[in-house]
């Protein structure tokens, strides 16, 4: 079938776009937020088409996958010539992200629309958003599996994570002082330069995407000290490279990393020892590592999530 998407989160469409169908990614001249085309920096299929929003109005599309609320709000029935998303074209809401805010607030922009299907990517996000009437599916996180290139030749941590400055405590940068006095912090990912000259922090680069999947790969352990997240999928690609996991215990990780493939825990007291014991210990850092990779090649393999996903767009489209 043909499915019109936005290109919004990159990893996670670059898997998307694996599957069998027609994917239409909307462009625009300024390749701006609305209109970003096909992707520069990962590897997509030939049949991820650019389409224009004049071509869009007249375009047949059996299934749009909406992921922000001013394309629910209108964008996409401007792009699909009037048609709008649920009614005159099946349509699901792919949430990315936790819910912020009070709990007995957390109220989805789409709750109450039965014309459309919300899906979570974790069952976390599924428990603490509150959807009402409209139905919701879990389709977890499928990976590219970029491969088992552990080394871990590198005695420190990896860490990617974009604007952690600005981000705070959502991704735990204030904990990075105290788990870099432990091990080397190496950060990798947009403008992670303004953290540099905390002990023991190191901003590396912001790399293209074999380039850092290869440079995260050769340092020691992965470190997620990310207190609210869906679940980072550079933590799943890490567990795919074959690296043990040192991560706070919050949201979905509980459910992603095994005992057996690393350190979970609400203290940063005890990731701090954690990641020092791997950095001091190859040998169990690389068992835990294998760990690691099945456990994310199991659960979140590209198969699985490519089978879900065509059993829910069969399903919309003939709703």
């Amino acid at each position: 079938m043909r499915v019109l998407l936005w290109h919004v989160h990159g990893s996670w469409t670059t898997a998307f776009v694996q599957g069998r169908h027609e994917y239409l990614i909307p462009v625009t001249a300024d390749r701006g937020p609305d209109g970003l085309g096909r992707a520069r920096t990962w590897s997509w299929p030939a049949s991820a088409v650019e389409i224009t929003r004049e071509e869009a109005a007249d375009a047949e599309v059996d299934v749009v996958v909406l992921q922000r609320p001013h394309e629910l709000e209108g964008l996409a029935a401007q792009w699909l010539g009037g048609r709008r998303p649920g009614r005159e074209v099946a349509a699901v809401y792919l949430e990315h992200n936790a819910p912020q805010g009070r709990i007995n607030e957390l109220r989805h922009l789409a709750a109450d629309r039965p014309e459309l299907v919300v899906v979570h990517v974790t069952h976390f996000n599924d428990l603490f958003w509150d959807c009402g009437s409209t139905p919701t599916r879990v389709i977890e996180h499928g990976i590219v599996d970029p491969g088992d290139r552990y080394s871990g030749e590198v005695p420190a941590a990896a860490m990617v994570v974009n604007e952690p400055a600005r981000r705070g405590r959502v991704t735990g940068t204030d904990l990075l002082e105290r788990l870099g006095a432990a091990v080397p912090v190496d950060l990798f990912g947009m403008q992670t330069q303004h953290l540099a000259g905390a002990p023991g922090v190191r901003s590396v680069a912001d790399l293209a995407q074999d380039r850092l999947h290869a440079e995260m790969a050769r340092r020691r352990l992965y470190l997620h000290p990310v207190r609210w997240t869906s679940l980072g999928l550079s933590l799943l690609e890490a567990m795919h490279l074959g690296m043990p996991v040192v991560a706070l215990a919050t949201t979905e990780v509980v459910e992603a990393v095994p005992p057996e493939a690393g350190v979970v825990s609400t203290r940063v007291e005890v990731l701090a020892d954690a990641a020092r014991r791997l950095v001091a210990d190859p040998e169990q850092a690389r068992l835990m590592g294998k760990a690691a990779r099945a456990a994310a090649t199991a659960r979140y393999g590209l198969d699985r999530f490519l089978a879900d996903w065509d059993a829910l767009l069969d399903e919309v489209r003939w709703r």
